[in-house]
């Protein structure tokens, strides 16, 4: 029930001395205190009654209303009996936190406005427990079939009044009524939806973005591709969609509960029948690769390309240019969180998951809906998901890095660090500390004579990815012009020997005597030898620099006047 239900019921007698515009709060519940701090009995929602005996002077009425709105109780309503008028710095503190504060008339007893509460929360209780079932008929009536998940979430409002939101797993908005969630927001929800379901607890997750608090329902994938309950949590929750409700569901009542899981279910009905739709999409991608790995004639591949173009693009007029991004999902198989048992988990399918995960990532952020992601091919080759993503006719390959860095606000082709920008948080909370995600990306071609080089060229570049340190790494074509393309093929024990020959006795040095010569290593190279440079950046005069390399040429035997003994440094600490 309102505030202003009971300033409306005149045998309350109740009289309003602030908060006039706060009445549209909803009563949960009512408390009779004279302590000064209650705190400790107040959930939140409540009407405060209070008869003023924790009162001895002015000053407590501030810090007594400021731990009742801390609190989150609806209003408070102080009675006449003991002190005849309500006290003016009582009225100025509600005024002050935004407290409803009602004046209760000295012939009203508290018991008769508890009664009064208590019946009209429990009646509405049970009203909404029983309006239960049509919400039910209506919800199937109504259902993502008829007009999308927008329609399931306009009933929520309307009849709930409830604010919801669908989310895919990097937090894109796939589905909302009313206003949108901030994309920011949306991307904290989802890591926290993750990481929660990493740990087998279930839903909904309770999370708190801002001083709001939401409710997280998960939207369990039930079609082809789902995973058997038997197996493994993390083949499946890094593709799942999640509803996000602002809201505190944990003193919800079981049916109403059981209403928002019944949304999940249509939720999901609509999400396989979009990946239905996709099938399509990927058939054309998996013929169009295939051909490729294998050395299909140019000709061969280009037939496929047209029939794949009107798909794809639907109204384009001439052929696109094509990238080729590669992507795969890698998981520790001595850990299984969250694991409901079964086999072992060194059997864990990590591409169709790839596959779901990066027709979500090359969709763009700033679109919402569950169609922007119509026109992303992707298939699944062994460990890896392939997508043959169409570009506008205007995109060309970039011919050199300056090029690519002048043009980069123009260039409609994909760029590595971009497709992580929005994703990587969410998606590292996910991957927790056994999983790993690892994309590359090739430059734009426009021949089918260029897509055999750009598989490679993605495939080398997630290699590139995999051999960094992090959950979620990406590298584009662009870096395997650079020494970084030959780092990842170094044998581990050839790395491990490597480095320890050069660093191991700046290491020890260092343990010993709390020196910082590999740091100082570290800024001499990238300030490219500079005594001037190197100690203005670290802050050391040139003097000290100067002893501190003198020290590593010693340890290590080097000369780092020679550009060969800078170049094995350089190796050694982009090895280690």
């Amino acid at each position: 029930m309102r505030l202003r239900a009971l300033l409306e019921t005149d045998a309350l007698g109740l009289r309003l001395l602030s908060g006039e515009d706060e009445l549209d709060r909803s009563v949960r519940g009512v408390m009779t205190t004279d302590l000064r701090d209650p705190s400790r009995y107040l959930a939140g929602g409540e009407l405060v009654l209070t008869g003023l005996a924790w009162r001895r002077d002015a000053a407590d009425s501030e810090p007594f209303v400021r731990i009742l709105a801390g609190a989150g109780v609806a209003g408070l309503a102080a009675g006449e009996a003991e002190l005849g008028d309500i006290p003016d710095d009582l009225v100025e503190a509600c005024a002050r936190h935004r407290l409803p504060l009602f004046a209760v008339h000295e012939n009203v007893a508290f018991a008769t406005i508890t009664e009064h509460v208590v019946r009209q929360v429990s009646g509405e209780r049970a009203g909404d427990l029983a309006a239960v079932v049509d919400r039910h008929r209506r919800l199937m009536t109504s259902g993502p079939a008829g007009g999308g998940p927008e329609v399931v979430l306009d009933l929520l409002g309307s009849d709930l009044d409830l604010h919801a939101w669908v989310l895919s797993p990097t937090g894109r908005q796939i589905a909302g009524a009313g206003a949108p969630l901030p994309g920011p927001v949306g991307a904290v929800l989802a890591g926290r939806h993750l990481a929660a379901t990493r740990t087998g607890r279930r839903g909904p997750h309770r999370a708190t973005v801002d001083g709001t608090t939401y409710s997280l329902f998960p939207i369990r994938n039930t079609g082809r591709s789902a995973a058997p309950a038997s197996r493994d949590v993390r083949e499946s929750f890094l593709s799942d969609w999640l509803l996000a409700v602002e809201a505190d569901a944990s003193d919800w009542p079981a049916a109403r509960l059981d209403l928002l899981q019944g949304v999940t279910q249509l939720i999901a009905v609509e999400r396989d029948r979009r990946d239905a739709a996709r099938t399509v999409r990927r058939r054309l991608a998996q013929e169009v690769l295939e051909l490729v790995q294998t050395g299909a004639a140019p000709t061969e591949i280009a037939a496929r390309l047209r029939v794949a173009a009107p798909v794809l693009l639907p109204g384009l007029g001439t052929a696109p240019h094509w990238q080729i991004v590669v992507a795969r999902v890698d998981w520790d198989v001595e850990r299984a969180p969250g694991s409901t048992g079964g086999a072992g988990t060194s059997g864990i399918a990590g591409s169709p998951v790839a596959q779901a995960l990066l027709e979500e990532i090359l969709v763009d952020p700033a679109v919402t809906g569950p169609d922007s992601a119509d026109r992303i091919a992707v298939a699944h080759m062994g460990d890896e998901a392939v997508a043959l993503v169409p570009l506008p006719a205007a995109a060309a390959p970039v011919p050199d890095l300056t090029d690519a860095a002048a043009g980069a606000e123009d260039d409609p082709a994909l760029r590595a660090d971009a497709l992580l920008a929005a994703v990587s948080e969410p998606l590292s909370a996910g991957l927790a500390d056994d999983g790993r995600l690892t994309l590359g990306v090739s430059a734009a071609v426009h021949s089918p004579e260029g897509l055999r080089g750009a598989l490679e060229e993605a495939r080398h570049a997630r290699r590139v990815a995999a051999a960094r340190p992090g959950r979620v790494c990406a590298a584009g074509h662009h870096e395997l012009a650079s020494h970084v393309l030959l780092l990842p093929f170094v044998p581990d024990d050839v790395r491990r020997a490597f480095t320890a020959r050069l660093l191991d006795p700046l290491r020890d040095y260092d343990r010993r005597h709390r020196a910082e010569l590999i740091p100082t290593l570290g800024a001499f190279l990238d300030c490219d030898g500079s005594w001037t440079r190197c100690a203005a950046r670290l802050h050391l005069h040139v003097n000290t620099l100067r002893y501190r390399v003198g020290r590593i040429e010693q340890l290590t035997g080097r000369d780092l006047s020679r550009l060969e003994d800078k170049l094995d440094f350089f190796l050694a600490l982009r090895m280690s």
